[in-house]
């Protein structure tokens, strides 16, 4: 049986090839965020609507991405919608799989944060004249994303490794990339470490930067209460 190649591990550690591989798999994590965010926070306002048809579609729709496997949705977007004519790129298939799969777990972390925000303020804003719209824009929601600061953190971190799926539709992100470097090198071990440690590195890279905006954001509310409270 063939030891650990020690050589083969430092080569490929700092691989520019895999290196690629991990900026793609970085610039799919942030897109599909931001993308599942904007849904996300739509669905969420459909579920509070007063109209059942809304609330039922937007209910429907997280069901249906919650309920199912993301590496079916991926391979059913990819092979399944060209059958409708429909003919995306691996690159805009992985970014529609998992933003639309995201947006069904976003979907409930922004519900849950509107739902926290005590009805006094609401009814607060009402009294100073604001509109629905302006009451929520100005009031709810930049109270809720503080508040969903920590889950939405939480759903980075786990966006980040679960990009891996769209290696199935040959997208050429980290985990694809390495596994044709095995297939060719023949390290299972030394690559997969490498990969591991890829993950780890972006895994961790985003605590940092998830701490730094928890505090930003609770330093900025710690101000706001204790000014409210001298008066």
């Amino acid at each position: 049986m063939k030891g650990w190649n020690g050589e083969g591990f430092l080569e490929y550690l700092v691989s520019p090839y895999l290196l690629m591989g991990a900026a793609t798999t970085l610039a799919l994590t942030l897109s599909a965020i931001v993308v599942g965010l904007c849904i996300g926070l739509a669905l969420a306002l459909m579920r509070r609507s007063r109209w059942r048809i809304v609330a039922g579609a937007a209910r429907a729709y997280i069901w249906l991405f919650r309920g199912t496997p993301l590496l079916v949705q991926l391979i059913v977007i990819y092979t399944g919608l060209p059958q409708f004519g429909i003919r995306l790129g691996v690159a805009e298939s992985a970014l529609l799989g998992l933003s639309l799969n995201e947006a069904a777990y976003l979907a409930e972390i922004i519900r849950s944060g509107l739902l926290a925000v005590p009805a006094g303020q609401v009814n607060a804003g009402k009294a100073l004249g604001m509109r629905d719209d302006q009451v929520l824009r100005y009031v709810v929601v930049p109270q809720a994303f503080r508040i969903i600061i920590p889950p939405l953190g939480n759903s980075v971190n786990g966006l980040l490794k679960t990009s891996s799926m769209a290696s199935v539709i040959s997208l050429e992100e980290l985990l694809r990339r390495t596994q044709e470097l095995i297939q060719e090198k023949f390290m299972v071990m030394e690559l997969f470490t490498v990969a591991a440690l890829y993950y780890l590195a972006m895994t961790t890279a985003w605590e940092f930067v998830q701490r730094a905006i928890e505090r930003r954001f609770g330093q900025a509310y710690d101000r706001l209460a204790s000014a409210t409270d001298q008066r």
